[in-house]
């Protein structure tokens, strides 16, 4: 008895010792970083020494143009990730259940956006859908009008963001699809359940929490990206990524910048909250059974 309890010490031990430097990592890199700008937006040096002042956040909230910058990220945010959901899951529910050439040429379009760079791709997006892109060129070849290009407008980041999550998120969904399995799918089948009906009430509860996990990477991603909102959006109103960059380099306010950055962190916590509760139910759910 002596003996187990010193191997399962030991184990206990060695453990601890294997997650002490990725630990140290975190609180050292992140953490600490979060804390130290939370103390920043909130005390503030004065004459009488150090107080607490909620400055900066009533300045943020009351701001027409912070809060515009805030709403157009929200949208952004949020039409990305449907727009992207509603063509991931149909993709990968395809590639689950359906073999054969016409599907491996359809996960390698769908996976050749993981191997390029975003800069890469928002360049190429300027050249093919902006003024004069190639899309123009095709177009006026035919005699046709031109498009309104979506360049510089809330939607060009929307495509540009699709496009580039759009791996991340079929390859996600695919792992949780291999939780249906085709006996239930074909059992649902004999019964005489349609093709929607298997879908609502046999493919959709089984991979939810695969689409929360996906969902939650794209919308943490997403809420601070800068690439895309800075290359294709719009200068007025700005997603929160090029906004801190402009308030730090451009206004040369870093005291507003971190108030920025921490309601960002904030907003983006909630999501990784709703995440890891999501994951312990789940596992509890397991483990129950």
């Amino acid at each position: 008895m002596s003996i187990s309890v010193a191997q399962d010490r030991g184990r206990g031990q060695t453990g601890l010792l294997l997650v002490l430097l990725p630990v140290a990592l975190v609180a050292t890199l992140i953490i600490w970083p979060i804390v130290r700008a939370v103390m920043d937006t909130l005390i503030v040096t004065g004459p009488d020494g150090a107080s607490l002042s909620f400055a900066s956040y009533r300045f943020f909230f009351t701001d027409a143009h912070s809060m515009g910058n805030l709403r157009i990220t929200i949208w952004t945010t949020a039409v990305s990730v449907s727009i992207l959901m509603a063509i991931a899951i149909p993709i990968a529910i395809y590639l689950r259940f359906v073999t054969g050439r016409t599907a491996a040429v359809v996960q390698a379009l769908a996976i050749f956006p993981l191997f390029v760079p975003s800069i890469i791709l928002a360049y190429a997006f300027i050249r093919v859908l902006g003024p004069n892109g190639m899309v123009d060129l095709i177009l006026g070849s035919f005699g046709l009008p031109r498009i309104r290009s979506p360049y510089l407008t809330p939607w060009g980041p929307v495509i540009g963001f699709v496009w580039d999550n759009l791996p991340l998120s079929v390859v996600i969904l695919m792992a949780g699809l291999s939780n249906v399995t085709n006996n239930a799918v074909e059992a649902a089948r004999d019964v005489g359940a349609g093709k929607f009906a298997i879908l609502f009430h046999i493919i959709l509860p089984r991979i939810w929490l695969s689409i929360l996990v996906a969902t939650s990477f794209v919308v943490l991603g997403l809420f601070s990206a800068f690439t895309f909102p800075y290359l294709l959006g719009p200068a007025a109103p700005e997603m929160m990524g090029p906004f801190m960059l402009r308030t730090f380099g451009d206004v040369m306010d870093p005291v507003q910048a971190r108030t920025q950055a921490v309601i960002t962190f904030l907003i983006c916590a909630v999501f990784g909250w709703f995440y890891v509760r999501s994951i312990a139910k789940n596992r509890a759910r397991r483990e129950a059974a």
